[in-house]
């Protein structure tokens, strides 16, 4: 059975339609539903008691439930979602550094085939692909969540568990239901689809026309190394993937970033930097420099550290003199085990 986080604006009137009743009391449903976080007080819209009731008896609010919320020192809350077939994902919020803002992430698929070696998500390999409306709800749990904070939920990301490119139909749906001034209202700009490298999904997000912003999670500027980290290097290449990205750049006016996992004496040292400097030269973009959220042993077995300090500095210091604009990501919710399917594992161990 659907829930309300299955339509958009016309399908919904179309069943009230259906129903006997006026398409126009979908978009009041709807505007109500996302003001409310999922949970809308159905006696406070104007529906008409006979709609009311059969929406009531016939169209769930929502199919997924927070299992359990971890809050980490610095604000962080991480979530993990149950769904309606038991399975669960995780979606992260993060306090902004206004006082009244928040950052979402989440998930796309429970679990993930991708095999990268040092993230905790594809360790127990992909279950199932979500769909939209439960991509939607991990939206608005989050939304919630900021509420209660006292903070407003700006911007989202879907960079949680699973690769979004391998289930873009649905992903291209829900962020039209999360971004479209009658649904979610979040707004275009303020949604970011983040990809290992698939590159025929990179092209066709370029080519939806929504316009929102490309993360491409590289990791390593040569073949060899990225290959042995992140397995689907060896079907699309660094080359390829960045003549992808170039393409989206070109395509959508959008600022790429790079996304670089910094892992002891694997992709830390100057002599990748400066690759790294040379693989983006031309392009307008940014490098999020990620210091590694240890997990334990990969996929492979082996386990990753965290590069030292000076180490992570030395890096940056050569994207900087090279002309690339590059940050370190704050390390959020070390001490709730923040990195992407770390929460989900847990849970799974302690059931």
């Amino acid at each position: 059975m659907p829930s309300l986080s299955d339509f958009d604006v016309a399908p919904l009137g179309n069943l009230f339609c259906q129903w006997g009743h006026p398409s126009s009391h979908a978009k009041k449903l709807l505007r109500a539903y996302y003001d409310a976080f999922g949970e809308p007080d159905l006696d406070g819209i104007e529906l008409g008691n006979a709609l009311r009731e059969r929406v009531r008896r016939e169209l769930p609010l929502t199919r997924s439930r927070v299992i359990t919320t971890r809050h980490a020192a610095d604000g962080t809350l991480k979530l993990l979602v149950g769904l309606a077939d038991g399975g669960a994902v995780e979606s992260v919020l993060m306090p902004g550094y206004r006082a009244d803002r928040a950052a979402g992430c989440v998930s796309s698929q429970v679990g993930c085939a991708m095999g990268c070696d040092f993230c905790a998500s594809t360790r127990s390999g992909l279950e199932r692909n979500l769909g939209a409306g439960e991509i939607v709800e991990q939206f608005l749990h989050l939304r919630r969540a900021a509420a209660q904070m006292g903070r407003r939920l700006a911007s989202l990301v879907l960079m949680g568990m699973g690769e979004p490119m391998h289930n873009l139909d649905n992903v291209l749906v829900a962020v039209v239901r999360i971004c479209a001034a009658e649904t979610g209202a979040l707004g275009w700009r303020q949604v970011t689809v983040s990809t290992v490298g698939v590159v025929p999904g990179i092209d066709r997000l370029a080519e939806s026309g929504l316009n929102v912003n490309l993360a491409v999670s590289l990791h390593a500027p040569d073949d060899e190394t990225r290959s042995r980290i992140v397995p689907s290097n060896r079907r699309y290449p660094v080359a390829e993937v960045m003549d992808a990205t170039r393409r989206h750049a070109a395509r959508t006016g959008r600022v790429p970033t790079i996304e670089y996992c910094m892992l002891a004496g694997i992709n830390d040292s100057d002599e990748q930097a400066h690759l790294l400097a040379e693989l983006l030269s031309g392009l307008r973009a940014h490098v999020n420099l990620i210091p590694y959220n240890p997990i334990g042993p990969g996929v492979s077995g082996r386990t990753y550290y965290r590069p030292p300090q000076e180490r992570l500095s030395a890096f940056i210091d050569v994207l900087r003199t090279r002309g690339v604009v590059a940050h370190f990501r704050d390390r959020r919710g070390d001490d709730v085990n923040a990195a992407c399917g770390q929460l989900r594992e847990m849970s799974a161990v302690s059931q």
